[in-house]
């Protein structure tokens, strides 16, 4: 019997784990190029077994981490044209749910792909779509112009939901502001509060993060790693709590959560609501309906964020969303959460796994959504980062059981290899959402 008893789908949902379904899939690309020994097959779907064993032991990996996998075994068996097959098996695959999807909608299975479309649009107007035309603006001096454009198009975002936010005024008494990590959740909130300022409403923050239980209350893996990216880790009960005595007019006193220290302490921040003031949360679990189930539906609008990027890298594969903000928390980490860029990268797979059962089931249930990727970023963060890939991916490379930390180093290290750097940080304005992850902001997070 494995210990793999379920697999994450990209839409967060989990389903039972079948290895049948993984030599299915590599007997499919071996058949496409003339293979027909369905034995090796299994074989390989073993050795992808076990590994995910050791890896995960029993947790769900996600569909992502079994198809990287297979990848990496293909190759290290010396299958490297079935593995090629295999790759472009599951290009196809990817395309085919793709073209489901009416790009006049905004969500299919939890993916915008009709935002998706505008920011490719955009990326192809201002010739910035690939690591190849980055690099051509950096060479012709135009990277100042790119860094305006993309920080234009950013505000424009904010406002727009601003904007949404002022049509139905009337109801609302709590803006959420969710997303995965590092999507630049905080700086969105800082400018949507200063747009609905000018129109003369206040609003007033209220810090989420302080609702962490002490990290000792939560579970560790084999390794010490805990685990705060479940909205388990936050206190819900009390969050409601307050929530309900705030929208009644009552004062209540916030913990505050030292992420240094990984304690709280309880009654701390002194917060009320004056009749005219909206509620503002900034919170990866901010449309988990646990998080906010004492407030009405009506009285809720929901933002959500993610770094939509569509940029491809010199193999022509679109760079992950989630390689993007994962190399902006490495740097965030670093400064922040006392974390080495090399302990973030190991971390990641609680990310994901979050991401997918906690978040993005529920991101179809926004508002309005904003795309928060930027794509002069990248430059700047190989800069800041790429330093830390190879000895990184040498120390995972052999550890059988951190061969999802390995696959991602590798895969944001050949991202990043030929791409050149921008070292000159002064480009970057102090209200950019960027300096919420690099710092040197003027805003206070």
């Amino acid at each position: 019997m494995t210990a793999v008893k379920q697999i994450i789908k990209r839409n967060g949902t989990p389903v039972v784990y079948d290895r049948v379904r993984i030599a299915d899939a590599i007997f499919k690309a071996a058949a496409s190029i003339g293979g027909d020994n369905r034995a090796e097959s299994e074989r390989l779907a073993g050795l992808v077994e076990h590994r995910l064993e050791s890896m995960y032991g029993g947790e769900p990996p996600t569909v992502e981490d079994v198809q990287d996998l297979v990848e990496t075994v293909l190759i290290e068996e010396n299958h490297v044209n079935t593995s090629r097959a295999y790759i472009t098996y599951r290009s196809q695959r990817a395309q085919r749910r793709a073209s489901r999807a009416d790009l006049a909608s905004s969500t299919f299975n939890n993916i915008p792909y009709k935002k998706i479309y505008d920011v490719l649009r955009w990326n192809l107007d201002h010739g910035c779509e690939s690591v190849e035309s980055l690099n051509r603006i950096i060479a012709e001096n135009r990277f100042a112009g790119l860094v305006a454009a993309c920080e234009e198009r950013y505000l424009g975002e904010c406002r727009a939901a601003a904007s949404n936010v002022l049509a139905r005024i009337d109801d609302i008494r709590v803006i959420i502001v969710a997303g995965p990590s590092s999507s630049g959740k905080t700086t969105t909130t800082i400018k949507m509060m200063e747009r609905l300022e000018q129109e003369g409403y206040a609003q007033k923050a209220i810090n989420i993060d302080h609702y962490f239980f002490n990290l000792e209350e939560h579970p560790k893996d084999e390794f010490g790693d805990y685990d705060y990216e479940t909205p388990q880790a936050l206190d819900l009960d009390l969050i409601n709590r307050h929530l309900g005595q705030l929208l009644a007019g009552e004062t209540i006193r916030t913990p505050h959560y030292d992420f240094q220290t990984g304690q709280r302490t309880l009654d701390v921040h002194e917060l009320s609501l004056a009749p005219n003031e909206i509620l503002l949360i900034d919170s990866l679990h901010g449309l988990y309906p646990a998080m906010t189930a004492a407030v009405s539906v009506k009285n809720k609008f929901k933002l959500y964020i993610e770094t939509l990027g569509q940029l491809r890298s010199a193999q022509g594969e679109f760079m992950r969303w989630a390689d993007h903000r994962l190399m902006r928390r490495m740097i965030r980490d670093s400064w922040h959460r006392n974390h080495t860029p090399e302990e973030t990268i190991t971390h990641w797979h609680y990310v994901r796994k979050s991401e997918l059962q906690h978040i993005i089931p529920y991101n179809a249930s926004a508002d309005f959504l904003v795309n928060s990727a930027m794509p002069y970023e990248i430059p700047i963060l190989k800069n800041k980062l790429f330093h830390y890939f190879p000895a990184a991916i040498q120390t995972l490379k052999n550890n059988p059981k951190r061969q999802d930390a390995y696959i991602r180093a590798r895969r944001v290290f050949d991202l990043l290899d030929p791409l050149s750097v921008w070292t000159d940080e002064s480009l970057v304005p102090p209200t950019s959402h960027l300096r919420e992850f690099i710092g040197g902001s003027d805003y206070e997070y």
